[in-house]
């Protein structure tokens, strides 16, 4: 999202002919402005990593896991493929736990 928001200054600031990219540019970062993102920081992100390194997840679960912190056990189901063979009860405790405190819901922000 950071990216983005810098990538969206500097777009404004150039040609016409960048005004497709601008207007992604902006959907984009107004879509993230509403999801759990905005209050990721590149810091948590490698904290979290660095909690759930020992899982063996693939780099798609863990984006999965970044873009939408797992709250529950089906969650973490429905992100990691066949999630009852990888990962003990204990393991998704953990991961949930990580998620949580490194990844706090909206609602415990405010």
């Amino acid at each position: 999202m950071q990216i983005l928001q810098q990538l969206k200054d500097n777009t404004q600031k150039k040609h016409k002919r960048e005004a497709s990219l601008a207007t992604v540019t902006y959907e984009t970062v107004r879509y993230l402005q509403d999801t759990e993102c905005q209050h990721q920081s590149s810091e948590k992100i490698r904290n979290f990593l660095e909690s759930i390194k020992s899982f063996k997840l693939t780099k798609l679960e863990k984006l999965m896991m970044i873009n939408t912190p797992p709250r529950t056990e089906l969650e973490i189901q429905l992100i990691v493929q066949e999630s009852e063979e990888r990962l003990s009860e204990n393991d998704v405790k953990q991961i949930i736990g990580a998620a949580n405190e490194n990844f706090p819901q909206a609602s415990e922000l405010n």
